[in-house]
């Protein structure tokens, strides 16, 4: 059995969009085309590999582990385009980030600007994205690089990935205009609380517990501007890393360290041997130099431990 690589591909678009009208689309190819090669390929693979129904079609059980190989393939082919666009000295060349917002503010722009002075035939496309997402993406081959963090270590759920770190920065307490200096998170425990975005608040919970308290949670939102500014009014306290910090800094909130509080991880996912992609390797260059600077992502006015 010889699969065609094109058909493998057209099915991963069809099984993406949900259906063969959209997959088209996309494509810009006319329905019945895209039709015609998704026979082709049932006929090559000796079995059904699409449910089609009103409403769209879904993937049989073989259509799926198909899916999971057009996902790689699409990644390999990506990889090959770039490997090519480096034969001509970088002149030219893609790189698909996703970043979770903080360091989307902070170490992407200062990385893409030294890339871009260094190969302006390199572009690089950037996507916002949580690592709950991003990480995803990458296995998929829909991104090249995910800028990513987890708190207190690495992330432990990466399959086949690879993590490259780049740094460690704290959580440090944020709090409004007239709040007394507390000198442990165990006092902090009558105090209404701001949450973060999922993993931000699983880390906060996890982080007063352990201090002997579950948090009261009066507002959550994965906006660090939001965040503070709803601090800034008195509406409660919260945690925050030092980048979303150095993103963004609301002059009438107070930030301290807090022991308890704990650190984050950020680095960034990508295959294996997509750090051999020259266009792919430059920018992790560039964001290796800018999270070893510390610039970007160190807030300012932080005050002492209590």
């Amino acid at each position: 059995m010889a699969l065609d690589v094109r058909r493998l591909l057209i099915l991963r678009a069809v099984l993406r969009a949900g259906s063969i009208t959209a997959a088209a689309r996309d494509l810009g190819w006319t329905q019945p085309a895209v039709s015609q090669h998704l026979r082709a390929l049932e006929r090559d693979a000796g079995v059904p590999l699409l449910l089609r129904t009103s409403t769209g079609v879904t993937a049989t059980e073989a259509g799926a582990a198909l899916l999971g190989r057009a996902d790689a393939v699409a990644a390999e082919l990506h990889a090959a385009e770039e490997e090519l666009a480096a034969l001509a000295g970088l002149r030219a060349g893609r790189v698909r980030l996703q970043a979770f917002p903080s360091g989307a503010a902070t170490l992407v722009p200062a990385a893409i600007e030294a890339l871009a002075r260094a190969h302006p035939g390199v572009t690089v496309g950037l996507e916002e994205a949580e690592p709950e997402t991003s990480v995803p993406a990458v296995l998929a081959g829909d991104a090249d690089l995910a800028l990513a963090f987890a708190h207190e270590g690495p992330p432990a759920d990466l399959g086949p990935l690879v993590w490259r770190p780049l740094l460690v920065e704290p959580v440090l307490l944020v709090t409004g205009p007239g709040r007394p200096a507390l000198s442990t998170l165990a006092a902090l425990a009558d105090e209404p609380w701001v949450g973060g975005c999922v993993r931000c608040r699983t880390h906060l919970l996890a982080a007063c517990r352990a201090a002997g308290f579950e948090p009261a949670l009066r507002h959550t939102t994965d906006d660090y501007v939001v965040v503070q500014n709803l601090v800034a009014r008195g509406l409660g306290v919260t945690a925050l890393p030092a980048s979303a910090l150095a993103a963004y800094r609301h002059p009438d909130v107070t930030v301290r360290p807090l022991a308890g509080l704990g650190e984050r991880h950020v680095g960034v996912v990508h295959r294996v041997g997509a750090d051999a992609v020259p266009a792919t390797a430059a920018l992790l260059s560039r964001l290796e130099t800018v999270a070893a600077a510390g610039t970007s992502v160190r807030p300012v006015g932080v005050g002492a431990a209590d």
